[in-house]
């Protein structure tokens, strides 16, 4: 057989391995069952550049005492990391600095919070697309993804998403999840700081 056509049949043959492999391997990357993004506005518009708003978050100004019971779940856990994408999977968090994450547990819902510090507005726009599209944060807390609920949002220079499942009704599953997105109010105190 000439090597003109071993060559090209070994490329394809690999290109097919290749991606079967990146498809097998992604199987388990869960996505909520229902998602809602939303990009920054000019409400956020004194905060839009992590130049105005210098100072890193830290977790007590995110996770403080009164957020330790959020409705029926309560805080299990909380980190913070430099490569914002130990995170995320099937994206990247370009020009992020850190993240924030916290996780919730209750008796038929439990959740998932991160915020992102960003460049700019435009960085944190271009991750809640991404987010909706090419991949998600990590699931670091056990619910099945078929029946969760998450939520994106860009505010300025920071990237909330808040994420909830469980066997909990719809009701509650959507409770919960405004419960766990009151966490990235910590926002509008960076918005007063930096006018």
């Amino acid at each position: 057989m000439s090597p003109r056509v071993i060559i090209p049949a070994v490329v394809a043959g690999l290109a097919v391995i290749a991606v079967g492999g990146w498809l097998w391997l992604r199987r388990d990357d869960p996505r909520p069952a229902s998602f809602r993004a939303e990009p920054t506005s000019a409400f956020y518009a004194a905060i839009d550049s992590r130049q105005n708003d210098a100072s890193p978050l830290t977790p007590k100004e995110v996770f403080t005492p009164a957020t330790q019971t959020l409705g029926a779940m309560r805080l299990d856990s909380t980190r913070q990391v430099t490569d914002c994408d130990e995170v995320l999977w099937g994206t990247s968090a370009t020009g992020c600095t850190q993240a924030l994450q916290a996780t919730y547990k209750g008796s038929t819902a439990a959740g998932q919070f991160v915020i992102f510090n960003m460049s700019d507005g435009r960085a944190a726009d271009a991750l809640v697309s991404a987010l909706g599209k090419d991949g998600f944060v990590r699931q670091d807390v056990v619910f099945e993804a078929a029946r969760s609920r998450a939520q994106a949002r860009a505010m300025g220079h920071y990237v909330t998403v808040s994420w909830v499942g469980g066997t909990a009704s719809d009701q509650d599953l959507v409770t919960a999840l405004v419960a766990l997105d009151g966490l990235g109010r910590v926002v509008q105190s960076r918005i007063v700081a930096a006018t």
